[in-house]
């Protein structure tokens, strides 16, 4: 695992609290799985029909059956359930997810996510994720803060379509965690290695730094 995933991935943890009903999204969002504290009770939610997704397997003796959202092989922790299509849709719908943690390809400044597709390229299915941002009670946006190119994906708006508009609570990068209010934009840390400068040299996005971090950073 890349050492920039790590940072991103440590700070997301801290996200998790005892109790949550938990959604995690593809890709990035699913190795979190793995590095929730045991001393936190929770549920892992996947829109495929499971309710207490436990550790990844161990190789060897995985069950081909038995697999998340994103088709991969998991295991299913004690007083895990086993629900059908609908009612796992009928949970995200119903506001009982309690934090949801997806990946993103950008994220306005307005908390509108983009995550879903790249016109042009091919789309095997949307899978939950405009439900999921719809229904869930807390929805935390994990990404690389610039493309391969080095662009912000941290936008004024996204370019690309949307999955849901003004959905986002918080966004971590390996930069900077932001959150989204009312009053706009607001930046609440800055990852170890990166300074203010640099956060604003690669936010395209417009935001505001939190009265603390503004003490914190020694700026007035």
């Amino acid at each position: 695992m890349s050492s920039i995933r790590e940072k991103i991935i440590a700070r997301a943890v801290l996200e998790v609290e005892d109790g949550m009903n938990i959604n995690l999204g593809i890709g990035m969002p699913t190795m979190i799985a793995d590095k929730i504290p045991s001393s936190k009770e929770v549920f892992l939610h996947s829109e495929n029909g499971l309710l207490g997704i436990g550790p990844y397997p161990v190789s060897g003796e995985e069950d081909a059956d038995l697999i998340n959202a994103g088709k991969e092989t998991v295991t299913a922790k004690e007083g895990a359930v086993f629900i059908d299509n609908a009612e796992s849709f009928a949970m995200i719908r119903g506001g009982h997810v309690d934090l949801a943690i997806l990946g993103g390809m950008e994220v306005a400044e307005n908390g509108d996510l983009a995550n879903w597709m790249i016109p042009g390229k091919m789309v095997k299915g949307m899978g939950g994720a405009m439900d999921i941002v719809q229904g869930a009670k807390k929805v935390v946006i994990i990404m690389n803060h610039v493309n391969k190119h080095g662009q912000s994906k941290v936008r004024s708006e996204c370019e690309l379509p949307l999955t849901g508009k003004k959905v986002v609570s918080r966004l971590i990068t390996e930069m900077a965690v932001f959150d989204f209010t009312e009053d706009g934009m607001v930046l609440k840390e800055i990852q170890e290695g990166y300074d203010l400068d640099a956060v604003r040299k690669h936010t395209e996005a417009r935001f505001t730094v939190d009265q603390s971090l503004l003490q914190k950073e020694g700026v007035n």
